[in-house]
């Protein structure tokens, strides 16, 4: 009798366990077709149309970057907390910054800003190499533990201000400041390489920014506006 109970009960968890894991595939599904229309209509159906910039936001899981709770709307295109006051920027801005940066594939590229990890992933996909700066601990511990679990190896995340930038691993040939900042934190721009890249958001930290270009030649910056944006400050030495 005990016997013919056990076998019911493997029978019964056999079943629940097969269910359960059909739900898990009919929602990997879905976010993969969510990630599909994502890339066609708000980056493709925009202006986003590097190839490389397209290949590596069709790969990454964005819903692995967000909070458990919001995962079913990874895909919409505006920003989402993911806590300690802080959000991970819309899919459209994350695909520009980084077709702003006219990546080719072998760059160094310093990031200000890591959050959940996601924009440091995207780059991942493209540059062998990723340094990430976070000043909130832990977003930065979440964060690198993201990353690892993800496989992305060839990200570096560091818990400081980013306002002093990663001088033991300059020059950089792209640094991406995703916080807003009414400046340019003055060590980013020595860390900056010739013919390197600097984008922000700059301007208010209040209410509104510009996302900004800035391209290093030889000892003289050219500055290029792109347009509006709202990201959240940065703080630290940024605030003073």
């Amino acid at each position: 009798m005990a016997g013919r109970k056990s076998r019911y009960l493997i029978a019964i968890l056999v079943i629940v366990s097969g269910q359960f894991g059909a739900v898990l595939h009919a929602f990997e599904l879905d976010f993969v077709k969510a990630r599909k229309k994502m890339i066609q209509k708000d980056l493709m159906g925009r202006d986003i149309s590097d190839p490389v910039v397209l290949k590596a936001m069709s790969t990454i899981p964005r819903e692995k970057f967000v909070l458990p709770k919001d995962q079913y709307r990874a895909y919409s295109d505006h920003p989402l907390p993911i806590g300690e006051g802080q959000t991970i920027s819309q899919p459209y801005i994350v695909a520009l910054m980084t077709q702003l940066a006219n990546l080719k594939g072998n760059e160094r590229v310093l990031e200000i800003g890591t959050g959940s990890g996601y924009q440091a992933a995207v780059l991942a996909e493209i540059v062998p190499e990723v340094y990430t700066i976070e000043i909130r601990k832990p977003l930065a511990e979440s964060a690198a533990k993201r990353l690892r679990e993800l496989d992305y190896h060839n990200t570096r995340v560091k818990h400081a201000d980013g306002y002093f930038g990663w001088k033991e691993a300059a020059p950089f040939d792209v640094i991406m400041i995703t916080a807003a900042a009414n400046h340019v934190p003055p060590p980013l721009k020595k860390q900056l390489a010739d013919g390197g890249r600097l984008i922000l958001p700059l301007g208010s930290t209040t209410y509104f920014q510009t996302l900004t270009l800035i391209e290093k030649k030889g000892k003289f910056f050219r500055t290029r506006q792109i347009t509006g944006v709202v990201f959240v400050p940065m703080i630290g030495k940024a605030r003073e």
